[in-house]
């Protein structure tokens, strides 16, 4: 059975992603309004396809323009985050040379950087920003790579330096800071069970695990349960650095990630509360 399981969704995937990948090219060549749309509206049905129940905590900013940072897990990742609302995302430069893979991530207006080489950070950042200034939500994983599942690796601060710039408001005619939010990503619940490290890694993709086979692998298994938490919305002058910004929402991601893999309910101080509410102090505090 789950043979034939990862048979019929990885056929599934592979033929909706061919039928929509032209029409997804023909509206972002001529500007199209649904090319911002469909790749939202196709991850909605890739999850369910695939059999993925998202949870949502927390409280998505949607005051202006915001950066997520999120941890990463897996390539699950990019269905789960872009199911929830139109998103593009920031990736390694060698995504955009991968077979297939990288045509869809370049249909989703993905922002691809060069992390090895620190002489490209500033176009990099630059790129971001005119992005989110244009009105893109764009997702980074400052990690740099992807973990267990387990845990959370250490945040790079580099790309974080995109929050010192700031929003020009054409309507107001002001400058606004640009906010970050931490968002963390947990897989907690395998038909219907607790997850448990032991099948986490089927779901998790990391190390020099192969794409193919690791697909084959996770498709062939049950239905899993994703908990994603939106955390404190802060901006880098209410935070101090990009350092300070890159511990804060490593922290976030951190205790989401653990509230989540052991069954923590969400806690109370994350509804919403609007980004300038957060004092410097005691913004390490939070998330």
């Amino acid at each position: 059975m789950g043979r034939l399981r990862a048979g019929v969704l990885l056929a599934g995937f592979i033929l909706s992603a061919l039928l929509l990948m032209p029409v997804q090219a023909l509206g972002l060549r001529f500007g199209l309004p649904f090319a911002k749309t469909l790749p939202n509206r196709y991850h909605r049905f890739l999850c369910k396809l695939i059999g993925i129940r998202v949870i949502t905590r927390g409280v998505p900013y949607e005051g202006g323009a915001c950066l997520i940072a999120a941890n990463h897990t897996s390539w699950l990742d990019i269905p789960v985050m872009a199911s929830l609302r139109p998103s593009s995302f920031v990736a390694k430069s060698e995504v955009a040379g991968w077979p297939f893979f990288g045509t869809l991530a370049r249909l989703q207006q993905t922002v691809f950087v060069e992390r090895e080489r620190r002489t490209r950070t500033a176009e990099s950042r630059n790129e971001i920003h005119a992005r989110i200034a244009g009105g893109d939500r764009l997702i980074l994983f400052p990690e740099g790579t992807s973990s267990d599942g387990n845990r959370v690796l250490p945040f790079k601060s580099a790309l974080m330096s995109v929050a010192q710039l700031t929003i020009v408001s054409r309507e107001e005619d002001r400058e606004d800071d640009l906010v970050v939010q931490p968002v963390s990503v947990a897989y907690v619940r395998l038909c219907g069970l607790p997850m448990g490290r032991q099948f986490r890694p089927f779901f998790a993709w990391y190390g020099d695990m192969e794409l193919f086979p690791h697909l084959w692998e996770a498709f062939s298994l049950g239905p899993i349960e994703v908990i994603v938490e939106y955390h404190k919305p802060v901006t880098i002058r209410e935070i101090g650095n990009r350092k300070a910004l890159a511990a804060y929402c490593e922290d976030s991601c951190r205790k989401g990630v653990a509230r989540a893999l052991t069954g923590s309910p969400e806690p109370v101080e994350q509804a919403a509360e609007p980004a300038g509410a957060m004092e410097p102090a005691t913004a390490l505090k939070a998330g």
